[in-house]
């Protein structure tokens, strides 16, 4: 649409349409907060987001849903591994092998991995595998996106890198969010200062704390073990596209978590 209207020509457009797409993003928001209590924007990529919730799902190679959790929309995959294992466990799987996406490589899952003689194969994800940081309850790290979102959902803006190339220890990494989303933001005690022109958040990055998964995920059965991740891709396709999963038939996070109990029980059915 920018393309259409020749924004390159007319410079002074920009601002306005902006504007428009300010005001009908937080007007959508707005209206979708008033009918769903529950429901919060996750995000999909940097540039993409949605409005609702997240199921979170633990299989078997031989494809049957053996746990799941749902969770709203901006909460963090990796944090649930934890919890996806013990709820298989609990249904009298065994389980000695992971497999999941750079979500799931958090120190405290490597720690608990190694404490439960379970290999885990994720690959380390620096931003949110390595290094120290603050307030870690309420900064999240979005995969997708590559940025951090913060607990009211909003997401960095950009992100910097700062320190001397080359020495991890000396370098973090520095994101940015949107400064007018701070100033009316309801968490904004003890986290925006009023008056402040920047909002960041800081992750410092430590070289050494992941070296034994570091040679793990370069060994070839790492490797092959990691291939067998597009099986649980694929039920997400069918819990979505042949059973309605992709859109919320009630509000509410009790109402998703029925739904999701109907549909992953379909699958399951269907697969036996």
């Amino acid at each position: 649409t920018e393309t259409k209207l020749g924004i390159a020509q007319l410079p002074k457009i920009t601002e306005p349409l902006n504007m428009l797409k300010e005001t009908v993003e937080d007007d959508v928001e707005q209206l979708s907060i008033s009918q769903d209590q529950d429901a919060r924007v996750g995000h999909k990529s940097a540039d993409s987001s949605f409005f609702g919730y997240k199921t979170h799902i633990a299989m078997t190679e031989e494809r049957i849903i053996t746990a799941a959790i749902v969770t709203t929309g901006e909460k963090n995959d990796g944090k649930q591994l934890q919890a996806l294992i013990e709820k298989s466990k609990a249904t009298g799987m065994e389980i000695t092998t992971v497999i999941g996406d750079t979500a799931y490589s958090e120190k405290d899952n490597l720690a608990y991995s190694k404490e439960n003689e379970i290999e885990l194969i994720s690959r380390l994800h620096p931003q949110i595998s390595q290094g120290m940081r603050k307030k870690e309850d309420e900064f999240e790290f979005n995969k997708d996106a590559g940025m951090y979102v913060c607990k009211a959902g909003h997401m960095a803006i950009r992100k910097a890198r700062q320190g001397t190339k080359g020495k991890g220890k000396n370098q973090t990494d520095t994101y940015y969010f949107d400064v007018e989303l701070c100033k009316r933001c309801p968490f904004k005690v003890g986290c925006y200062k009023e008056g402040s022109k920047t909002k960041t958040y800081s992750v410092s990055i430590k070289s050494g704390e992941h070296a034994e998964q570091m040679a793990f995920q370069e060994s070839e059965y790492f490797k092959e073990k990691a291939k067998e991740r597009y099986k649980i891709e694929a039920k997400n396709s069918e819990l979505k596209h042949r059973h309605g999963y992709d859109v919320a038939s009630s509000s509410g996070l009790l109402g998703m978590q029925i739904q999701g109990a109907m549909a992953i029980f379909a699958v399951n059915l269907k697969r036996i």
